[in-house]
């Protein structure tokens, strides 16, 4: 023991006592103090725990009273408790912890890291009924100078609308608390007391220009900057004198002679660094007495139970001085696993400039919680199948810490809608409704405070409306926007928009918008029902429809009085098909596709009353009366030659005069019942959208994180053969399948299927119950490259040019397109009726009756 003044204080106890003398004059911005000032931090109450600034008061009433310093206690009354010592952690209930630092928002790497530690808490809460399993949050707030209370609100709101509930934290009291860092400073005193006593930590005066000087010197040498032990081994003499003269130190680690840390971390493997050559000894407490991260983590973890530590690999390096505090300690060292970062499409890390990024951004732009754990799940992990969508009771009991990749994970933004989106089916319309309302509310559509049967009538319209194609509830709202409003433009020449100009010089659209303002001005062209304003979205028993295809209303509602209206006026004009439904959607929505017309005209009709819930100016309402207005103001733009259809060549009559001299064939054609073309009444994306090509599969293999998957490489006629996984792994065999020609849908946008690059979709024909899925086969002569087409169709021109991979995928081509492509009775593959066609003739599969996808 050492003289200090009338007291006998062991060296651990005074650099103790001078730390805490020193705390009570040190202050920091934003009303936050240093761990040892006379004044609590902000976050702390006494309730809580003992605050930083409290212990100072503790160290100095013992040294008044003229006796040793027991608050801390000394090395043979050590009272601090590790919950696992002696035992096997990987043996134990998991107790996992997310210990988050509240210096901003909650964004999608803490959000991941949290949710693997909840999944394996809960899983473990599961199988070790009644024992210690649970899920800590622990906030990590030493960051005086960054860390707010606004911060950790924020933080610990985004993890419940996650819904990581936590079974230990803060608000909700354990037997680990306190949960704040700030809160903990006397158990750090006691385990650096610990260490101080048993020589495994030291004072050290080195001056901040000593430090510096030393890093340089050693940098100009060619060795790595680390603390060369100048106060290690210092006469004890010399540091009374330091100490009594009041000089600033630190308190240092004291690494072990040839100290190595080894971990086997579950993602990472066997990981490990020679400790002495590595860090040097590093510093526990800081000059101002606030202790370090590493310190506070390690005293944590170990007197928190914690089993493992999940958490990004950017804390990888953190785990060797963490794993020498515990060792020292006495404590048993957590079990490992360091997920690798997360990120953006450039393949730099994710960041602000990549887009939203925060979980409370998500909440805002309208995803669920359920979805973007199921997304934040599969960013470094998966089941061993093809499986992409869980519910959150699926992922408790599928996730496997064993099962986390060591390969970055890209964030794919319309991966996580197309997740959403199909989050979003599994719901009612009533469920996402309340969800709508709040993205109305956000964008003005509705009035202050609007409420009762009007406001939920719109808000379940414009939900319904939106209900199959939303990737996000903030969709519903935009949607119901775009329909309130009318798109039209002013005129013929102010239109940009290809399709829309092509379709009204086709000359079918003057007269249908003619026979349309007629019939409004006679009063005669139904109009929805104010006192039935929901008829198109519910069936006759009141069932809510989802479909987009499906129309509701009894026989004498708006719906069925609309489809008579118009089979009136296609009988009147001679026209059908897309050529009167595409000009009578232009004309009624200023759109040339959307949602059912009905159904749209049912919202608009709602957003017209007088006493609408709807902001007609926020919401850009333009009413009936006013879209036929303008409607009238367009037509007179359109040039002459576009006012009347283009007189075409009757090829049925001509080749009709051609087998004249055939009386019987005629008289049996004349007799043959005429089959009505589905082509008619088609309103979907033209088939020319696909670039299906013939290919031939030139290598397979099993995909090595999933159980369902083959990997394969096609040869599509292009330089290279593209990389392609499909879930064929239950149905075919490898052997089988090299060699085969085979057709390709080419203008996918590239994704990763379980972590392999996937571009395309090898095309299959199955039936119902997907119990027989068989490939689609092209002509034994069919050329590889070639490009499928269906008859009837122009694939050669300008307007057959497959779509862009992008719209493609942002548009939903393909899901469009996917339930008018089917096999026959005889098992071709068809569109419309239609067969696929190569140069060589017809393609053909096993399957009859089935489906192409």
């Amino acid at each position: 023991e050492t003289s200090f003044g009338t007291m006998r204080l062991s060296t651990a106890a005074m650099a103790l006592a001078a730390v805490a003398a020193r705390g009570s004059f040190v202050r920091t911005s934003r009303g936050f103090v240093s761990a040892f000032s006379s004044v609590p931090r902000t976050f702390a109450t006494k309730k809580s725990g003992t605050t930083f600034g409290g212990l100072r008061d503790a160290l100095f009433a013992t040294v008044e009273s003229d006796t040793e310093l027991s608050t801390v206690g000394s090395s043979d009354d050590f009272d601090v408790e590790f919950p696992l010592k002696g035992k096997r952690t990987d043996e134990c209930p998991p107790k996992m912890r997310f210990a988050p630092s509240p210096t901003g928002s909650l964004h999608v790497g803490g959000a991941r890291t949290a949710l693997y530690n909840w999944l394996v808490a809960k899983k473990g809460q599961l199988d070790f009924p009644g024992e210690d399993a649970g899920f800590i949050i622990r906030v990590e707030d030493t960051d005086l100078a960054r860390s707010t209370k606004e911060s950790e609100e924020s933080v610990l709101a985004d993890l419940r609308w996650l819904g990581l509930n936590w079974d230990e934290g803060p608000g909700v009291d354990g037997e680990r608390g306190p949960y704040r860092q700030s809160e903990r400073g006397e158990l750090y005193q006691k385990v650096a007391k610990k260490l101080l006593d048993d020589g495994m930590a030291y004072p050290c005066f080195c001056t901040q220009e000593e430090l510096e000087e030393m890093k340089a010197k050693q940098e100009a040498e060619g060795i790595p900057p680390r603390y060369d032990g100048t106060w290690r081994d210092a006469d004890p003499e010399l540091v009374k004198q330091k100490m009594e003269e009041g000089a600033p130190y630190t308190i240092r680690f004291k690494v072990p002679a040839g100290a190595r840390v080894v971990i086997e971390d579950a993602v990472r493997g066997t990981v490990s660094w020679d400790a002495e050559s590595t860090v040097g000894d590093f510093i526990l407490l800081r000059s101002n007495g606030v202790p370090v991260y590493n310190f506070c983590v390690a005293v944590d973890d170990s007197t928190m139970g914690v089993t493992t530590v999940i958490r990004a690999e950017e804390h990888l390096t953190n785990t060797l001085r963490q794993g020498l505090i515990l060792d020292a300690l006495g404590a048993p060292r957590p079990r490992y696993a360091h997920c690798s970062l997360i990120l953006g499409e450039d393949k730099q890390k994710l960041s602000k400039r990549h887009g939203a990024t925060s979980c409370n951004q998500f909440r805002l732009d309208g995803f669920l919680p359920d979805a973007m754990i199921n997304y934040l799940a599969l960013l470094g992990w998966n089941d061993g199948t093809d499986n992409e969508i869980f519910t959150r009771d699926e992922l408790i009991d599928a996730f496997d810490v064993d099962r986390v990749v060591k390969s970055p994970s890209i964030f794919d933004m319309d991966k996580l809608k197309w997740i959403n989106s199909q989050h979003l089916k599994m719901m009612s319309i009533e469920e996402v409704a309340d969800l709508v309302r709040e993205q109305m509310d956000s964008l003005g559509l509705l009035k202050e405070g609007a409420d009762g049967v009007g406001a939920r009538n719109a808000i379940f319209a414009s939900t319904a409306l939106a209900k199959q194609m939303m990737e996000t509830t903030q969709d519903a709202a935009t949607n119901a926007q775009t329909v309130l409003g009318y798109g039209l433009p002013d005129s013929f020449d102010k239109i940009d928009d290809l399709e829309q100009k092509e379709m009204i010089q086709v000359g079918h659209f003057y007269p249908i918008a003619q026979a349309l303002l007629r019939d409004f001005e006679a009063e005669t062209l139904p109009q929805p029902d104010p006192a039935d304003p929901l008829a198109p979205f519910l069936e006759d028993i009141n069932k809510p429809i989802e479909e987009d295809n499906k129309v509701g209303g009894t026989a004498y509602s708006y719906p069925k009085a609309y489809k008579v209206h118009m089979k009136n006026l296609s009988k009147e004009l001679g026209v059908k098909g897309k050529n009167l439904f595409h000009p009578l959607r232009l004309a009624l929505t200023g759109e040339m596709s959307g949602q059912d017309v009905t159904k749209q005209m049912a919202l608009l009709a709602m957003a017209s009353e007088e006493d609408t819930c709807i902001d007609t100016e926020k919401a850009g309402v333009v009413t009936m009366k006013a879209r036929m207005d303008h409607l009238k103001a367009f037509c007179e733009t359109i040039p002459e030659e576009f006012r009347a259809p283009k007189p075409k060549e009757n090829k049925k009559k001509a080749k009709a005069e051609e087998k004249s001299s055939e009386p019987s064939t005629e008289a049996k054609a004349a007799a043959t019942p005429a089959v009505a073309d589905p082509l008619d009444t088609y309103e979907g994306p033209p088939i020319t959208a696909l670039d299906i090509r013939v290919g031939r599969i030139t290598k397979v293999w099993e995909h090595p994180d999933a159980d369902k998957l083959f990997c394969e490489e096609v040869d599509v006629g292009e330089d290279e053969p593209r990389q392609i996984a499909s879930g064929l792994r239950p149905y075919m065999n490898a052997e089988d399948m090299e060699g085969r020609m085979v057709l390709v849908l080419s203008n996918l946008k590239a994704r990763k299927m379980v972590g392999f690059p996937s571009h395309g979709m090898v095309l299959c024909a199955s039936n119902e119950d997907h119990t027989e899925v068989k490939f689609v086969s092209p002509p034994v002569d069919a050329k590889v490259g070639e490009r499928v087409t269906i008859p009837g169709f122009d694939f050669e021109g300008e307007e057959g040019q497959p779509f862009a991979e992008n719209k493609i995928g942002k548009k939903k081509i393909f899901e469009k397109l996917a339930p008018f492509l089917v096999t026959n009775e005889f098992g071709t593959p068809e569109f419309l009726g239609r067969p696929f066609l190569t140069s060589a003739g017809v393609c053909t599969s096993p399957v009859g009756g089935g489906n192409v996808a």
